[in-house]
């Protein structure tokens, strides 16, 4: 199924773990509405400013699968269909993270990840909230960030 011209409903549900794991990770029409509207509103329009394919390393989580996820988050908007983490080849983490927040997208949530991958969420009534993630003697923290471009320095 298309979601936008980029972006297909496959690519935003697929999991290695869930297929590994045989953990069923089929969405509601609730859920491909919120993953359509996570990609009309954030993720085809960087698509398009940056001119090169954005590869989704994670979408859509049902419970099932974000619970046997080493992490994951019991509020994860991942759950919701209402965020993705993804990486484009080429362009450097920070750079990417940069980008969505030059582009004034309308995103609810960014974070740039242990500098591996950005994930970034949309909903109605956006936070507009800029978090950096790293690790810290075994333990992920999480940075809130300021200004304009998402730097605290």
């Amino acid at each position: 199924m298309i979601l936008t011209k980029h972006f297909t409903l496959e690519e935003m549900i697929f999991s290695e773990y869930a297929v590994r794991n045989n953990i069923d990770n089929k969405p509601s029409q609730e859920i491909i509405n919120a993953l359509r509207d996570t990609c009309i509103k954030v993720i085809e329009p960087l698509r398009i400013a940056i001119g090169k394919p954005i590869r989704i390393t994670s979408g859509y989580r049902s419970k099932e699968l974000n619970k046997a996820i080493s992490g994951g988050s019991k509020t994860s908007q991942h759950c919701l269909g209402q965020a993705v983490d993804m990486q484009v080849n080429g362009v450097a983490t920070e750079d990417l993270f940069q980008k969505i927040i030059e582009l004034k997208l309308p995103y609810d949530q960014i974070i740039q990840e242990f500098d591996s991958w950005v994930h970034c969420s949309y909903r109605e009534n956006p936070r507009g909230e800029k978090l950096r993630a790293t690790k810290i003697k075994g333990k992920t923290v999480y940075e809130k960030l300021y200004g304009e471009l998402g730097r605290n320095k």
